[in-house]
């Protein structure tokens, strides 16, 4: 059965605060996830979504931020760590998961950098990711502007 697109959402926003937590802590994704699924409310959480994505991101940051990094204006170490897990979750929705539309995928990051980013990083996070729809899906955002 699908899931609805409010679990979806709480996902996403558990998602940003995990990965926020790995990149700062180093700890091991297992450890995150047990701690999240310990002490945060998961019944109305995609947690098939939520696991997908806790242990893929890491697993494929080389290849994220490969993605990422020739649209952004400054190195990594640069940008806030929240705007970091932002761009990642966006990169990797974009990259591997087709069947998020490419306009949801960039439109649930802006609103996760407008929740949990500095003041503005969200116009900064629909402009990287915007890059890499262009790129990640020609096909989709040419209909898109087309009209089609």
């Amino acid at each position: 059965m699908p899931s609805k697109p409010s679990n979806r959402k709480k996902a996403r926003h558990l998602l940003v605060q995990a990965l926020y937590q790995w990149q700062l802590s180093g700890s091991d994704i297992a450890i995150i996830e047990a701690e999240f699924f310990t002490d945060q409310k998961m019944d109305k959480v995609d947690t098939a979504y939520f696991r997908e994505l806790l242990h893929a991101i890491p697993r494929q940051v080389e290849e994220l931020d490969n993605a990422l990094a020739p649209h952004l204006d400054r190195a990594f170490k640069d940008l806030d760590p929240v705007s970091v897990a932002v761009l990642r979750l966006g990169a990797y929705e974009l990259l591997h998961r087709i069947d998020i539309p490419y306009k949801v995928a960039i439109n649930e990051a802006v609103n996760l950098a407008k929740v949990f980013g500095p003041t503005d990083a969200h116009k900064y996070i629909n402009s990287i990711l915007d890059r890499v729809a262009d790129g990640a899906r020609q096909l989709e955002v040419r209909a898109a502007r087309s009209g089609r």
